[in-house]
């Protein structure tokens, strides 16, 4: 498969190699999220080493990269004898000038000797700072990467030229793995895969939605079936703890009081599982749009990020006797599809909300873009452009009908309730819609300039 976007990450590699001095670059991100073919294509046709730790003893991983080193200067010495030590590896390499070196999973290469930080920053300042070699740290295990190699504490602390979070990929350019969908259709896989590239490979254009869920998750050889279980119990320490929190969220208690009766555990436990899954970007805290102080604000709520780890929570994980029996028509038909629709207007608001974050509508760039509720009213988008003192709020209908005006109505009666900079702010209206809108609607967006249809 060809590769897919990243054209922002891969300008930013390209623009730290074209200068001359040494480059120390720190890339993370989540599994799966497609680090390591960002890195080979950026790699591909420059001179570069590639070394891929796992957790085999620190001796052992040192002699395997004798090895590739060995290969790539074709040095006879070195293939034979090897490494002594780390020091002995970052010697060679100062005096063989502008070449990449890519360290993937580096985290494991600390799991299997916990000095690596200081054997890494000693032996950037004393032997790599000046040699004009491009050195990229790569890692899966956010925390460790976060902790370990950025954080203040680290040895690495202040030696990295640049660092990057590779994200999932937006809707937009997830799209491109399946063009022969139609945008309708691929909202599903989107909503059930999100945006990481590993998970999207595993869906079929040729198959609809249905039949690749079933041939692709809801089987327990399947590749999809326990990867949230693989990725967790890679992570963490205690993953049954956090799949009883993963699981209370799916079912909508998304306050920590509520995570707290539905798990029964105790509220300091509760956040700190809270924290851990957050900094994963697995689960994110949300407040309403309007809330200045994010941290302090006692209207957060917890919210699976994931788009994956949402289904799998919803669908896969309390039904797997029923999969593990074979009885992956029963889940799909009773469980699944009856509820897909409102499952996947969740994904489509996210999606929308990307939207407003871009510009729309009119070009303004909103400095927040989020949801907003109070005790008995909820808007799926409102944008705050500080800037401009405009305001834009919006709804987002994935309904098999037009969106009319009563909905429209009701957005306008909404807003406002919403407190900030009432009776100075400019106001925008943007509705968004699977099924079009009614022309009594289109009417009316075509008399006013501070409405927008997005279909």
């Amino acid at each position: 498969m060809n590769f897919i976007d990243r054209e922002n990450e891969l300008a930013f590699l390209c623009s730290f190699h074209d200068e001359d001095e040494s480059q120390l670059i720190v890339i993370y991100g989540k599994r799966r999220v497609g680090k390591t073919a960002l890195v080979k294509e950026f790699s591909k046709e420059r001179h570069h080493i590639y070394f891929l730790a796992d957790k085999a003893p620190d001796r052992d991983q040192l002699r395997q990269l004798s090895e590739k080193v060995g290969l790539y200067f074709q040095d006879e010495f070195l293939l034979s004898r090897g490494f002594g030590t780390w020091y002995d590896f970052f010697g060679y390499i100062k005096s063989k000038g502008k070449v990449v070196i890519i360290f993937d999973e580096f985290p494991y290469l600390i799991e299997s000797n916990p000095a690596i930080p200081s054997l890494f920053q000693k032996g950037w300042d004393e032997d790599l700072r000046q040699s004009g070699v491009f050195l990229i740290l790569l890692g899966s295990s956010m925390g460790m990467m976060e902790t370990e190699v950025l954080g203040h504490k680290s040895p690495l602390f202040g030696r990295r030229t640049g660092q990057l979070l590779v994200e999932p990929l937006s809707f937009e350019s997830a799209k491109a793995f399946f063009p022969v969908l139609s945008t309708d259709l691929f909202m599903y896989f989107y909503g059930a895969l999100g945006g990481t590239p590993a998970y999207l490979q595993q869906f079929d254009s040729a198959l609809d939605f249905r039949e690749n869920v079933r041939r692709r998750i809801l089987v327990p050889e399947a590749y999809l079936y326990r990867e949230p279980d693989f990725v967790l119990r890679e992570e963490l320490r205690e993953p049954r703890n956090y799949f009883a929190i993963l699981r209370a969220i799916s079912m909508g208690k998304t306050r920590p009081a509520e995570i707290v009766n539905e798990t029964g555990f105790e509220k300091n436990m509760v956040g700190k599982y809270l924290s851990v899954l957050t900094e994963l970007k697995i689960i994110r805290r949300e407040v309403p749009v309007t809330e200045w102080g994010f941290e302090k604000s006692k209207k957060g709520i917890y919210l699976l990020e994931d788009h994956f780890f949402r289904f799998w929570f919803n669908y896969v994980y309390p039904n797997r006797s029923f999969i593990e029996e074979g009885q992956s028509d029963y889940v799909l038909d009773k469980k699944i599809m009856p509820s897909l629709d409102r499952f996947i207007s969740w994904s489509f608001e996210e999606v929308c909300r990307a939207q407003v974050r871009k510009g729309a509508p009119q070009g303004i760039k909103y400095n927040r873009v989020g949801r907003w509720w109070s005790r008995e009213r909820e808007i799926d988008i409102v944008g705050l452009a500080e800037d401009d003192n405009t305001a834009v709020f919006g709804e987002c209908k994935w309904s098999i009908n037009p969106v009319g005006t009563d909905i429209l109505n009701d957005l306008e009666k909404k807003a406002v309730l919403v407190d900030w900079r009432k009776g100075e702010r400019k106001e925008y209206f943007i509705l968004f819609s699977r099924s079009g809108f009614t022309k009594e609607l289109e009417k009316r967006a075509g008399e006013r300039e501070d409405l927008l249809l997005w279909s």
